[in-house]
């Protein structure tokens, strides 16, 4: 700040300067004028100049170095202290433009909160044509067309359930339910839901549950184990996805394995990025990017730990490390 303070104050001190200069040059020309009585005079003016430069950084810097130290969180108003004409000026002009910037991010949270809540509505809403269509494909006695129509619709739906998710996740400590969970339940019901799919493609399911009780959330844990299915389907053909639970130091691990196509190495520390999709595979546009992000923060929140190890052309396991009992205490304090 005192580096700034003289910056902002040179054209005084070199004004100041100049002045004694022209004193002691004037001096020197004029032999009548004793300079010993001069050097004294430029002296004491120096060191009054020098007190005053000292006293005037005290009392002008004290504003601006809280308003360089100033908390956002803390209000404005309570901070600031302006003391001269100037500071008063700036103060204003500083308040008002934190009024309006604040005014306008309110509307934004608003316009934002009504956006999301029209492209609820709009989820729920469609969600009971799917049902009926749904049960109309169920009808179907054609084979090849029923199959293809319900891969359509299970498109549609997953799309649908990833949006729908995506629009809680910025509240999701509020929509969290900690309760024991039987995770064969849990696979169970995922598997069911991909059952057409995976007769389509060949694939089959191995599962070999050694622990099955879990703490987590239901919802969102499905919706997870959703995400890594999907892909792990999606990515493969004629192979079978094995699926384990163990403890290991008291925590329950569930990995998922299945032989697709694997993830490029140099993708691996990407993928949990909101819209990454694929270096290798860029112009894949049936990926949104948005499956794995999702699934990333809905873990976080749960303290679920997510490892990932994958060979290329051989296969990619995803591996869920729940937590231990006791950290679900800081959950559910949420």
């Amino acid at each position: 700040m005192l580096k700034a303070f003289l910056k902002e104050r040179r054209s005084w001190i070199l004004f100041f300067l100049s002045l004694q200069l022209l004193v002691l040059f004037v001096a020197y020309l004029d032999t009548t004028i004793p300079m010993a009585s001069l050097f004294y005079i430029v002296l004491l003016s120096t060191l009054l100049m020098i007190v005053f430069l000292f006293f005037r950084y005290r009392k002008e810097t004290v504003y601006y170095q809280r308003l360089k130290e100033w908390d956002e969180h803390i209000d404005h108003q309570m901070r600031m202290g302006p003391s001269s004409p100037f500071e008063q000026i700036v103060h204003h002009a500083t308040s008002e433009q934190i009024a309006r910037y604040r005014q306008m991010a309110a509307e934004q949270n608003i316009a934002l909160e009504e956006e999301k809540d029209e492209l609820l509505s709009w989820i729920h809403e469609v969600k009971t044509p799917l049902t009926a269509m749904h049960l109309m494909i169920d009808r179907l006695t054609e084979q090849p067309l029923k199959s293809n129509l319900t891969y359509e619709w299970l498109r549609i739906h997953l799309l649908l359930d990833a949006q729908l998710h995506q629009s809680r996740i910025r509240h999701i400590e509020n929509d969290l339910l900690i309760e024991k969970l039987d995770l064969q339940s849990i696979l169970a019901k995922e598997i069911k839901a991909l059952q057409s799919w995976c007769m389509q493609k060949g694939i089959g399911f191995e599962l070999a549950l050694e622990e099955r009780d879990v703490l987590s959330d239901s919802k969102w844990l499905s919706f997870m184990i959703r995400q890594v299915l999907t892909n792990a389907v999606k990515y493969s053909h004629s192979s079978d996805i094995v699926i384990e639970s163990r403890k290991m130091d008291d925590q329950v691990m569930l990995t998922m394995t299945d032989q697709g196509r694997g993830i490029d190495p140099r993708d691996l520390s990407r993928i949990f990025e909101k819209g990454f999709t694929s270096t290798r595979h860029h112009n894949d546009t049936a990926s949104t990017g948005m499956g794995l992000y999702l699934t990333k923060k809905g873990a976080d929140a749960l303290h679920i730990t997510i490892e990932v190890n994958s060979t290329m052309d051989q296969g990619t396991t995803f591996t869920f490390i729940f937590p231990k009992k006791n950290d679900f205490v800081h959950i559910a304090s949420m």
